[in-house]
């Protein structure tokens, strides 16, 4: 005879049945499984890419130029994006990015296979790419939240899209490698423009509510400065945003610098390069797949200083390491620390923020995390050459930890600011509001 205690083991999720929930929602599932396949093609491009334009040019400024004209794009214009992403329907926008990044692909596919790819024409289409990013980053995280039913999925759902884009990251370059070695640059260009066939599709298969749109004759610049001030007045968007830029400015430029790092300072070779991209890589999908086991945004505001204080410990230990075995521990000790700072910054956003203003808050996220990236590669670029690789990243290591604890010294007023918050949503009972409020560092960051 079973028991009541037996019936609920019986009915109790697995571990994997918690990190996977959201593909429960149809929507999600059809996006996730869109996504993954896209983001493979996305990642052999982004390999391929630059490894055309050094064979081309044999020229690392001309490789530099590439990188940074690609990204600069997300920097002036996502925050605009944001405004109207608000006020356009956020579904229709996503369709049309991943149209135009497809055809991105597919003209570059058709310039290599003529023989007549040049580049000009490949630094054009990259900043043609990077006014689609502007718009595309904001307006998916934003959609996010229309395609899981219930909020208390949202983190799980954000955690899944992250080990989604790592998953990708580990298969991408590998199939890109296998791929460029045996027919070229070009096959890796045709496979990311078919790839985003099966995110149209799963796009054109969902069936989404339509979003209420607030009717407003809002000029892009009111919008704008409207969004600043909501983002930037508001403690805890602030603080969350300012530590996400500050990280990815200082550390993320690491990725620039590692191949300095496998030759130089490890003595290895393009298979150490790959071997460190990869620990880092694995590293993400680890801290991903943990933020997805957990069932509740409740405990993320210590999460974030904590990932960020131990991304900046890794790279400093990185920097200091000339050993590859123990080089390998800490990449991956900065991918765990890079990826849960990253996700619960984006969890809690999302959480907080009204529906009306997601695109523009989820745009100065996309500018804090992505943005930044050019000029912290130039930056990081500009001390290497002055102070040496491992210094540069020494300096970008502190400063994340210094970041960190200059959040967490303000996290207990944060947590008093965002309370209500998460009273008004259900996510803390009301009748628990006092207890938590003296016992609790659970809540998101705010001033």
């Amino acid at each position: 005879m079973k028991t009541e205690s037996d019936t609920n083991r019986a009915h109790r999720p697995t571990r994997l049945g918690v990190i996977f929930r959201s593909l429960r929602y149809r929507n999600y599932r059809l996006f996730f499984v869109g996504q993954s396949i896209s983001l493979i093609g996305t990642w052999m491009q982004r390999i391929a890419l630059p490894w055309l334009v050094y064979r081309l040019t044999d020229s690392p400024v001309l490789l530099g130029v590439v990188g940074f004209v690609g990204q600069l794009p997300t920097f002036l214009l996502a925050p605009f994006a944001g405004v109207l992403i608000d006020h356009w329907n956020r579904y229709h926008i996503l369709i049309a990015t991943q149209v135009l990044a497809m055809i991105q692909a597919f003209i570059l596919t058709f310039l290599f296979f003529a023989g007549a790819i040049e580049i000009w024409q490949i630094i054009l289409l990259g900043i043609f790419l990077g006014v689609v990013n502007a718009f595309d980053m904001p307006a998916r995280q934003a959609l996010v939240v229309e395609m899981v039913d219930s909020r208390e999925d949202l983190g799980n759902a954000i955690a899944l899209n992250s080990s989604m884009v790592n998953g990708a990251r580990l298969l991408g370059p590998s199939i890109a490698g296998a791929l460029i070695a045996a027919t070229g640059e070009g096959i890796c260009f045709l496979v990311n423009g078919i790839s985003y066939l099966f995110v149209i599709a799963s796009l054109l298969w969902m069936k989404l509510s339509p979003r209420a749109i607030k009717a407003q004759n809002t000029h892009v610049l009111r919008g704008l400065k409207e969004g600043l001030s909501y983002a930037f007045g508001f403690a805890p968007m602030r603080a969350i945003i300012l530590l996400l830029g500050l990280v990815s400015l200082m550390g993320m430029p690491y990725t620039v610098l590692l191949p300095v790092f496998a030759k130089e300072v490890l003595h290895g070779g393009s298979h150490t390069f790959g071997f460190l991209m990869g620990a880092s890589g694995i590293g993400a999908l680890v801290g991903a797949l943990y933020l997805a086991s957990r069932k509740s945004v409740l405990g993320l505001g210590k999460v974030m200083p904590l990932s960020a204080a131990l991304f900046g410990f890794g790279l400093v230990v990185f920097s200091l390491s000339r050993h590859f075995m123990l080089s390998l521990v800490f990449m991956f000790i900065t991918g765990v620390g890079m990826m849960m700072q990253m996700a619960s910054s984006n969890t809690i956003l999302q959480t907080i923020v009204e529906d009306d203003k997601r695109g523009r808050v989820m745009s100065f996220y996309t500018v804090a995390f992505m943005g930044t990236a050019p000029f912290g590669s130039l930056l990081a670029g500009g001390l290497a050459s002055r102070l040496g690789a491992p210094n540069t990243l020494i300096i970008g290591g502190i400063s994340c930890i210094l970041g960190a604890v200059i959040f967490t010294s303000k996290l207990s007023d944060l947590r008093k600011r965002i309370h209500p918050i998460y009273v008004k949503l259900g996510i803390i009972p009301e009748v628990a509001s006092g207890i938590q409020t003296t016992t609790e560092l659970t809540v998101p960051p705010e001033k």
